[in-house]
């Protein structure tokens, strides 16, 4: 098992990333603009995540995806865990991450995993999604938004 950098000659898990996030043309954008790291084990891939550099020294961790058969066996958090570590080895003093209101699961994960809530974007997945999304039995209208400090 390893996580390593997508080759520039492979095309991205889209599988993966819309478990994450289900709008191709947002997730094709960030692909492109972004870092994609994948998960791999017995040489397929199980789990990625995409960076994207937002700000000066600062890094936005836009999607991490495993895929259904291997969730719940810890890969998620180690994803998270990689990006975090890249992205001081890259220098970056600030990681963000935003999740839907009604991810709770990933909510506790990314805690975790050193995160705090730091805001509120009100109505976001109203705004940037044609259908409405539910999870969990909840309205997915609001991205809660989480950083760390990487110092």
């Amino acid at each position: 098992m390893q996580i390593r950098r997508l080759n520039t000659t492979e095309k991205a898990p889209m599988n993966l990333l819309l478990l994450a996030d289900p709008s191709r043309k947002l997730v094709e954008d960030y692909v492109n603009r972004g870092e994609c790291y994948v998960f791999e084990k017995s040489k397929e891939i199980i789990g990625v995540y995409v960076l994207l550099s937002t700000r000066p020294e600062t890094v936005e961790l836009v999607n991490v995806a495993v895929s259904e058969i291997e969730q719940g066996n810890g890969i998620g958090k180690k994803l998270i865990l990689d990006a975090i570590h890249r992205s001081k080895e890259k220098g970056y003093k600030t990681i963000e991450i935003g999740t839907g209101n009604s991810s709770v699961g990933q909510l506790a994960l990314y805690q975790k995993c050193g995160f705090r809530i730091t805001g509120v974007d009100t109505d976001f997945f109203i705004r940037h999604y044609e259908e409405d999304i539910f999870e969990n039995g909840i309205w997915c209208r609001d991205m809660i938004r989480l950083s760390q400090d990487l110092n």
